[in-house]
Parts: structure tokens; C-alpha cells; sequence
């Protein structure tokens, strides 16, 4: 009896995507050689006259995965309308949900509701442009906001989950979870604060930055004295103005987690804002420290992550073992040493994912863009990256595809590479091209150590 065919699991953020089997991700391939030349498109694991062995099996599985990430990780191939309406055509045909008008509800930060009429099949640019024209939002301040999927908290506030992508459908994404506490907030998308007046000089574009900070101010993401406080409420734009002064502001917020700086076991709150890492360490003597890594001064990065085996009963439930995220960034601590710091926090995949578009927003500002040149426009009918756009890459697609990933001991979510990086002693097991290198660092002077 022949096998039935191998099917593959896409995950994104550990968080299933959509699965495909085998002719589907040849025939995507084909589709991109057709279209961009053999000589761009990365090699495809060869078709097996046999049947595949339990080894050849995970062979196949791991080539396929090296071959999504080196497509994802291209800023031609990873940013093309076939590959990402391929992952958005296989995430709806994965989740079952037919192509028909809904409402979808997205947040402010303020905890105001607009209600979008959008198809199931509109991909994130769509729904970001349908709440967009809700708000009268002019089409050019479109590229200084995103879609982000969060979790709401107990205590009203949200815990961030990532930005959505352009390879999904938002409705599909959020409705797949199955549970009410994930959401779809509108938030700014830019990390300079100084992007904030050309926002501002929109009505909608300014009523939308002040709802976002007053946000960040109630749950203390931004710190601020009564004083301040009254002087912000006093005027729109004055808030705006006095707020980008305030310490934390424009950063992130993480949930708390572990990290071995500046000893291990140390448990810290990080925030990510104005191209940094800022940590709130507590140390085992209960005393805080605070300190930031400047993203400059990152010379790489890598998002690392295992699974523990299941220690129940055969037939036990796998959904049950959890996934342990790691990012690690090897930082140049004086002008001749460099050290690793580790990050252990199930967030880990969105803090790469914000050092990357500080980087990229680094080397767009050094060549002269602008976030306005960044946002991907339609043109006649097609998308299209600007120029300042191609010279950075796609954020992280994170792939695996096993049909029981819960029996994988250690998985690498993901190998994206900026640039090549050579191996370093104290990167251990990890090789060189599980890393994001950083064009940022090449640049940093004397001046800066």
C-alpha cells in the first residue's frame, strides 16, 4: 500500500501556521524559479523515486526547512507576492475557514473598538488599509502604524504576541487560536521618536500617538510625576512633545522573564525603545539594577529554542510541553571584549524581531530613507518595495514542519542571516548561520566605546 503523502507543519512564533505537503513546496519553488531565475532561487531537496525511510524522512523535513528559511531570509524572494500568498493561501486552506465577508474588531490603545467589514482571505496590508480608512487616516501615515497580535492580561493590559506579517490573513491568525484573550491592536510600527511629527501633523495621526501614550502611561510603561501628568492632559500636541522626554518612552514593554547578565538566574523586565534593550534586572539579593544594550553595539544575534520530551503516559496530550525561547546577543561590552547575554522569555522570537527593524530603520535613516519609502505600496495592482527597502531583510519567518514536533528534543526556529558570520568560540552548538548579523555594528567608532 503506498504511504500517504508527508505533510509539514509551518509554525510561526511556535504557533501553528499552516501545513503543505511536499508537490505543494515544489510546486512554489518552480513557480519562483520561473520567475526570478535559478540562480536566485536556493536549491530544493530532489524528488525520491523510493519510499522515504524513517531517516530520509527527517532529512527531507530539515532541508525543506533550510530551503523556507533561505527563501523567507531573501528580500526579493521573501518579500515576493508568491511566496507569501502561497503561505497565505496554504494558512486558510490549513484552518478551514471559506472566503466570505466578516467584521473583524481591532483595537486602539485605548481600548476603543473599530469595526472593519473585510474579507476572510484579506491579507494584513488589506485590513491595516481597511482600519486606516476607517479612522480617516491619510494614506501616507498608513506605513508609520501596524497590526499586532496581543494577549490581553488579567489586569486590562496586553502582552504582545508579534507583528502581523504580510504572509497571513489577520482574521484567520486570531480566530485559529480559538481563544477571546488574543487580540488585534493598531499601534505605531516606528521605534525614532522624532518619526512622531509627521504623524502629528495629522488630526488622526496625533489622536492616535495620544491614545497610545496615555496607554503607556497608565500601565507605567512610561514614567511620569503627578506634575507631568497634568501638563500632558493639558494640550494634545504638548503631551506628545513632553512625553517624548520622558524616560521609556516609545519602548515596548516585555513580559518578566530570565537572563543569565549579570549573573545567571537573574530575573528582568526588558524593554525595547530607542534602539536598545533597557533591563530592570532583580538580582538573588533582591537589589534592582537597570542598564541598556545599545542595538549598535550588538555585533549578532540568535533566537535558539528546545522541546522537552513529554514525561507522560504514552497517548498523552503533547500540546502539554511547552517550548523554551532563548535569545542570545553577543555585545561589545568595552573597546576589546565582547560578551554573550541571554535572554530566556517565551517573547523571545518578538525581541528579534524588534532588533531587526531597529536595524533596519538604523541603515535606512544612514541612506537617507525615510518610514514613508519603507511601507510597501501597491502598483498597478502589485506590490512593490522601494529601493531603500531592498538594502535590509525580511523579519523572520520561523519554520518547522515535522508531524509530531513535540519529539523533537532541540529545534532551531530559525536561521536567518544578515550577513556571514564567523563561528565564535562562545557561540557553542550553534553554527554560523543560526545567526542575525548586524550591519549596524560594522559602523560603531571609537566615539561610541
Amino acid at each position: 500500500l503506498a504511504s500517504l503523502p508527508q505533510a509539514y507543519n509551518i509554525h510561526v512564533n511556535g504557533v501553528l501556521h499552516c501545513r503543505v505537503r511536499y508537490s505543494q513546496l515544489l510546486g512554489l519553488h518552480e513557480q519562483l524559479r520561473k520567475e526570478y531565475g535559478a540562480n536566485v532561487v536556493p536549491a530544493f531537496p530532489p524528488k525520491k523515486i523510493f519510499t522515504l525511510t524513517p531517516a530520509e524522512v527527517e532529512q527531507r523535513r530539515e532541508q525543506l526547512e533550510k530551503y523556507m528559511q533561505a527563501v523567507r531570509q531573501d528580500p526579493t524572494l521573501g518579500g515576493s507576492e508568491t511566496f507569501n500568498s502561497f503561505l497565505r493561501k496554504a494558512q486558510q486552506e490549513t484552518q478551514q475557514i471559506p472566503t466570505e465577508e466578516v467584521v473583524l474588531e481591532v483595537l486602539l490603545s485605548n481600548g476603543q473598538k473599530v469595526k472593519v467589514t473585510i474579507l476572510t482571505s484579506d491579507q494584513t496590508e488589506d485590513v491595516l488599509e481597511a482600519v486606516a480608512s476607517k479612522l480617516d487616516l491619510p494614506d501616507d501615515l498608513v506605513g508609520y502604524f501596524s497590526l499586532f497580535l496581543v494577549r490581553e492580561t488579567k489586569d486590562g493590559a496586553f502582552s504582545f504576541v508579534r507583528k502581523l506579517q504580510e504572509f497571513e490573513l489577520p482574521y484567520v491568525s486570531v480566530t485559529s487560536l480559538h481563544n477571546p484573550e488574543f487580540r488585534i491592536i493598531l499601534r505605531k510600527s516606528y521605534w525614532d521618536s522624532s518619526y512622531d511629527d509627521d504623524v502629528m501633523e495629522h488630526r488622526v495621526g496625533l489622536n492616535l500617538l495620544y491614545a497610545q501614550t496615555v496607554s503607556d502611561i497608565e500601565h507605567g510603561w512610561i514614567l511620569v510625576n503627578k506634575e507631568q501628568h497634568r501638563q500632558l492632559k493639558s494640550l494634545q500636541e504638548k503631551f506628545i512633545r513632553l512625553a517624548q522626554t520622558l524616560k521609556y518612552y516609545g519602548y515596548l514593554k516585555f513580559d518578566p522573564c530570565v537572563t543569565d547578565f549579570p549573573e545567571k538566574g537573574c530575573h528582568v523586565v526588558v524593554s525595547a525603545g530607542n534602539n536598545e534593550l533597557n533591563f530592570q534586572v532583580r538580582l538573588p539579593s533582591e537589589q534592582i539594577k537597570e542598564g541598556s544594550f545599545k542595538v549598535t553595539r550588538m555585533r549578532c544575534w540568535r533566537v535558539t529554542s528546545s522541546v522537552p520530551m513529554s514525561n507522560g503516559p504514552s497517548g498523552s496530550s503533547p500540546g502539554k510541553s511547552e517550548v523554551k525561547l532563548e535569545l542570545a546577543f553577543e555585545y561589545l561590552m568595552s573597546k576589546d571584549r565582547l560578551q554573550w547575554v541571554t535572554i530566556t522569555s517565551p517573547q523571545a522570537i518578538m525581541l528579534s524581531i524588534c532588533l531587526q527593524s531597529m536595524v533596519d530603520e538604523l541603515m535606512v535613516k544612514k541612506s537617507g530613507g525615510s518610514i514613508r519609502k519603507m511601507f510597501r505600496r501597491r502598483v498597478n495592482g502589485a506590490l512593490r518595495r522601494s529601493d531603500s527597502q531592498q538594502a535590509v531583510k525580511s523579519p523572520p519567518l520561523l519554520v518547522s514542519g515535522t508531524l509530531q514536533p513535540w519529539e523533537r528534543r532541540q529545534a532551531k526556529l530559525t536561521s536567518v542571516s544578515l550577513r556571514g558570520i564567523s563561528h565564535s568560540s562562545s557561540a557553542n552548538e550553534v553554527g554560523a548561520n543560526d545567526f542575525h548579523g548586524n550591519y549596524a555594528f560594522e559602523g560603531i567608532g571609537d566615539e561610541d566605546l
